[in-house]
């Protein structure tokens, strides 16, 4: 299924103070399009067959909630996107759709004051399984489809580029230096956070809604990101980079409960996404693997040593980048007692391995700040991971774990999270570990 553009065309043509905008979409072999006059938030005309009622002296704002075939409303969808503007008013607010439960949910809680948005953004097109993403077709589908049943406005934003260029380009370019980044925290806590909330500006909105499982709270005289409520749910690890400032205008409904009783929710009120499956992580893998995705974006496979702590050759690898600090299976080197990657080294093309001891970590530095001046913390050095108590030592750059007791995996390129109670206290990537 392709929602995009079918045919080449100007989305936006200016004419004077009055825009055209063009939105088009394609699938299998039938097309739509919409052609929008624009002056202001007023469409003064409009060529749009298919939609349920005559777009001509409609705001945007009430555009966007119009439904119709659904090829015309993905070419509306389109048109809309580039130009989309609202006038504020007090208590609007924008919501963060991803065609899953929890969105739902907090559309839900926000309305009838309340405007839908998805982002689409970029997916592998050879992944297996891109329908389970959060940015795929089919979740804006559903996305639309939650909002427009409640009556509410949907806005689609394409910004497959710019996600390509903001997210998935340094994910790629972090293992070829024998890092391990994590693409959802560079995602949820900075870019998709920032055309967000830009997009709640430009939409008349007092704030953002997401149903990302965290709080937020006042912890030593500033606002803060904290843990959601429910442990098994909380998503503060992947947000820790969305800066403090923004907070103010950012609500987190579902914070305070668990998923049981957001599908609960949604069920009451009839929701068709009540027990949609939830999206995948590192959702432009499109379900794949990340060392095949690697291989198949420029990550030279060339062939080197396996070697011990002392530098004996045990074995070949064909890709530094397809072993992680911590991994056990899959090595490759046969030995008496059980191997771990310890790590890379991207220069010498090689894969370090040896004994879970030798895993341990100790010291821990981060490039990244610190939001308020703690002197210790509980420290989470990988998303599945437990934290760590450390004292907290600050840096040129940002800050230096001295751990309380070793933490195992530790791996460059993922985040340090610290926590002071359940508020986030800082975020950095980790740069270096040492015993």
């Amino acid at each position: 299924m392709e929602l995009g553009r079918g045919r080449e065309a100007p989305p936006v043509v200016y004419r004077g103070c009055v825009l055209e905008a063009f939105g088009d979409s394609t699938r299998g072999g039938d097309w739509a399009a919409v052609r929008l006059l624009v002056d202001g938030e007023l469409i003064v005309e409009a060529d749009a067959p298919g939609l349920a009622r005559p777009l001509a002296g409609l705001t945007l704002l009430e555009a966007a909630a119009v439904g119709g075939e659904t090829l015309a409303v993905d070419a509306l969808a389109n048109a809309l996107g580039p130009v989309f503007r609202a006038g504020p008013r007090p208590g609007r607010t924008a919501v963060a759709m991803s065609g899953g439960v929890d969105s739902a949910v907090a559309l839900l809680r926000a309305a009838p004051n309340a405007v839908g948005v998805t982002l689409r953004l970029w997916l592998d097109p050879d992944g297996p399984d891109s329908e389970r993403a959060c940015c795929s077709p089919a979740a804006v589908l559903a996305a639309r489809e939650t909002c427009h049943r409640l009556g509410l406005p949907h806005v689609t934003l394409d910004l497959r580029e710019e996600f390509r260029r903001a997210v998935v380009a340094p994910f790629v370019r972090g293992y070829a230096r024998g890092e391990t980044p994590n693409p959802c925290i560079r995602c949820n806590g900075s870019f998709r956070f920032a055309e967000l909330l830009a997009f709640a500006h430009r939409a008349g909105c007092d704030r953002l809604a997401t149903g990302h499982y965290a709080r937020i709270v006042m912890h030593r005289g500033r606002r803060l990101l904290a843990r959601g409520a429910d442990p098994a749910k909380d998503q503060s690890y992947m947000l820790a980079r969305l800066e403090p400032a923004r907070l103010g205008r950012v609500w987190f409904p579902l914070g305070g409960q668990g998923k049981e009783e957001t599908r609960a929710e949604a069920e009451r009120a009839g929701l068709a996404v009540a027990r949609r499956v939830e999206s995948q992580e590192a959702c432009f893998l499109a379900g794949g693997d990340y060392r095949a995705f690697l291989g198949r974006h420029g990550v030279a496979s060339r062939k080197g040593a396996i070697v011990d702590e002392n530098g004996n050759e045990l074995g070949a690898h064909d890709g530094f980048w397809r072993f992680t600090p911590g991994q056990r299976r899959g090595i490759g080197v046969a030995a008496g007692l059980p191997l771990y990657v310890l790590g890379a080294d991207a220069r010498a093309n090689t894969v370090v391995v040896g004994r879970h001891e030798a895993l341990a970590r100790r010291r821990v530095s981060a490039s990244g700040r610190l939001y308020v001046g703690v002197d210790r913390a509980e420290a989470k050095l990988r998303y599945r991971s437990p934290s760590v108590p450390a004292r907290v030592l600050r840096a040129p750059h940002g800050f230096e774990l001295e751990l309380d007791e070793p933490a195992y995996g530790v791996a460059r390129g993922q985040a340090a999270v610290l926590y002071e109670g359940d508020a986030v206290v800082g975020c950095g990537v980790v740069s270096a570990a040492a015993h």
